[in-house]
Formats: structure tokens, sequence, C-alpha cells
């Protein structure tokens, strides 16, 4: 993902769909402020536009859970060998076909444990995103916990995916 595609992202965290999980992400200026220097390199999370025959319909994001300590806190991981994972769909239309299933088996065995030192990936869904939770589980995720998100206050599944 580059800044070119910022203003796309920002379009799609505003849709009820993706904010209703997301939270709400701000302006156009926001966004960029967020996901800026990552881009840039300077915080360590990488993130991926997703193509659908040559057309963009959601995003990717991983991390090393260690990388983000407070976070590994909250979820009682520090090791260098998780990663983290998440999605998002942006066109509404393309959910609950098992898009986002597909997307998260390729993107697992081919980014997340494209580095060798990564031997597990987690993701942390709110719980009450059914559709989220289920398509991570079918790519072959399994919940090991559930923990309220400090930053939503909500109830959210710790599910873990291992090499």
């Amino acid at each position: 993902m580059g800044r070119d595609d910022l203003p796309l992202l920002a379009a799609w965290l505003g849709r009820p769909h993706v904010r209703r999980w997301y939270g709400e992400r701000g302006s156009l200026d926001d966004v960029v402020a967020y996901y800026g220097p990552s881009i840039e390199g300077q915080e360590p999370r990488d993130h991926y536009v997703v193509e659908l025959e040559g057309r963009a319909v959601g995003m990717l994001q991983t991390y090393v859970v260690a990388d983000h300590p407070e976070y590994a806190a909250v979820i009682g991981i520090r090791d260098r060998h998780t990663a983290g994972a998440d999605i998002l769909i942006g066109e509404e239309e393309l959910t609950g076909f098992g898009l986002g299933t597909e997307i998260l088996m390729r993107f697992v065995r081919d980014v997340v444990f494209a580095r060798p030192e990564t031997t597990r990936c987690v993701a942390d869904p709110d719980l009450g995103n059914v559709a989220s939770v289920r398509a991570f589980e079918k790519a072959g995720f399994v919940r090991i916990a559930e923990f309220v998100d400090p930053e939503d206050g909500r109830l959210h599944a710790l599910l873990e995916l291992t090499r």
C-alpha cells in the first residue's frame, strides 16, 4: 500500500460496514497521519491493498506482535515469532461470499509466513463481528482466548494459526 491508496482506504473506513468494526477513523488527514508512518517505514507494520480482477477491494496488514509492546501485553504474547494480521473488505457487496477467507489463507501463507522466523499468526476480531471471526476460522485460525480491547472496550476473540 502506498500513500496514493490512502484516499480509498479513508473512504472504506468511512463506510458503515467497516466503520462498525474499525471505529471512526476521521478525515483523510487522520488516515494519512495513522497509516503514513508505516508506509514510510517509520513504524513496524506492513499494509497491502487487496485487488480482485484489477480492482482494489480491501486492505490487509501484518506486524510482529512484539514490536507493539502495549498490545503484546494485552494479549499476553511477547515473542518475536508471532505476527498479527488484520483484514478489511472495503466493498460491501463482496462480503459474505468467502472472499475474506480466501484472502486470509493466501496472505498468511504467502506474506506472513514468508518471514522464516514467524511460526504463528494471531488476529483479534471483535467478537460481535461474527463474519470476521468465521472467516479467520475457515482460514484455519483457532480461537485461543477472549479479551477486552482497551482501545474500544469491546470483547475480542484471539485467534491463532501456527505454521
